[in-house]
C-alpha cells in the first residue's frame, strides 16, 4: 500500500511537470482571480486567454459545459482536459503543482478551509447586487447582508496576517478578489460594511499587498469595473454624485 501511494505521488509529479496549462479568463471575473492567485503562489507558468462573456466564442462553449469562466485547459501528451469551476481548479493546482502548500496538512483543518472557501463563494452574490442594482432598497439589503457575513468571518479570524495566520492559503485566494471590489466601492460611498470588523480590515489590507493578488488583474481593472457600473446604471454611482 505504501508503494502504491508513492507511485501515485510520483505519477502526479510527472503529470505536473509535463502538462501545460491554459487559463480561459475574463478580466473582471473574481473566480478567475482565485485560480490566477493560486498559480502565481505556486510559481507555475500558464497562458491566460481573456474572452468576452457577452459574446462567447464557440470553441469556449465546447470546452465549458456551464459557459462560465474560469476554465483550465490541461494539455499532456495524452491530450487536453478542460477543468471548470474555480474551487475544482484550485484544488487541482494544489494537488499537482509544486511550490508553497496552499492547504493545511491536517485533514480536519483542510476540510474547515474548504468550508470557508464555499462561504467566500456565497458572499460573492452580494457585491454583484451592490454593483448591478439601480434600486436603493436592494442596494441597502445587499449592504446589510455583506456586513453580516463579514461579521461571521471576523469571528473566525485569528491574529493574522492571513486566514491561517502566517500561511497564505486557498481561503486567502478566495477572499482577495472579493475585497478588491471595495477598492472602487470605497471611493464611491461610505458604505460601512467593514466598520465593525477590524480583523477583516487588517486581513484585507495584508492581502492587497500580496504580489500574487496585485497581479491577478490587469492595470485596467478599475476602469473596467467603473465602466461595468455605468452600463448597469448602478446605484453606487448615484451615491458618488
Amino acid at each position: 500500500m505504501h508503494l502504491d501511494w508513492m507511485h501515485l505521488h510520483l505519477a502526479a509529479g510527472i503529470i505536473a511537470m509535463t502538462a501545460s496549462l491554459k487559463l480561459i479568463s475574463h478580466k473582471l471575473c473574481p473566480y478567475v482571480q482565485r485560480a490566477v492567485i493560486a498559480l502565481k503562489e505556486k510559481g507555475v507558468p500558464f497562458e491566460r486567454i481573456d474572452i468576452d462573456l457577452a459574446s462567447k466564442p464557440d470553441w469556449f462553449l465546447r470546452l465549458s459545459p456551464l459557459g462560465k469562466v474560469p476554465v483550465l485547459v490541461v494539455t499532456t501528451e495524452k491530450g487536453e482536459v478542460a477543468l471548470f469551476e474555480s474551487n475544482v481548479i484550485c484544488e487541482y493546482i494544489e494537488e499537482t503543482q509544486g511550490g508553497a502548500k496552499l492547504h493545511p496538512a491536517d485533514a480536519l483543518k483542510r476540510a474547515e478551509h474548504r468550508g470557508w472557501m464555499e462561504f467566500g463563494s456565497a458572499i460573492l452574490g452580494d457585491p454583484w447586487g451592490l454593483e448591478t442594482t439601480s434600486d436603493p432598497a436592494i442596494f441597502e439589503n445587499k449592504r446589510q447582508a455583506l456586513a453580516a457575513k463579514f461579521a461571521r468571518v471576523e469571528a473566525a479570524l485569528g491574529t493574522g496576517p492571513f486566514f491561517a495566520r502566517d500561511a497564505f492559503s486557498l481561503v486567502d485566494a478566495v477572499f482577495a478578489p472579493i475585497f478588491r471590489y471595495f477598492d472602487l466601492f470605497d471611493e464611491l460611498t461610505e458604505h460601512g460594511i467593514f466598520r465593525d470588523v477590524p480583523r477583516v480590515r487588517a486581513w484585507r489590507a495584508e492581502l492587497a499587498k500580496r504580489p500574487s493578488v496585485r497581479t491577478a488583474v490587469g492595470t485596467d481593472y478599475p476602469q473596467l469595473l467603473r465602466a461595468f457600473l455605468l452600463r448597469h446604471d448602478a446605484h453606487l454611482l448615484k451615491l458618488a454624485a
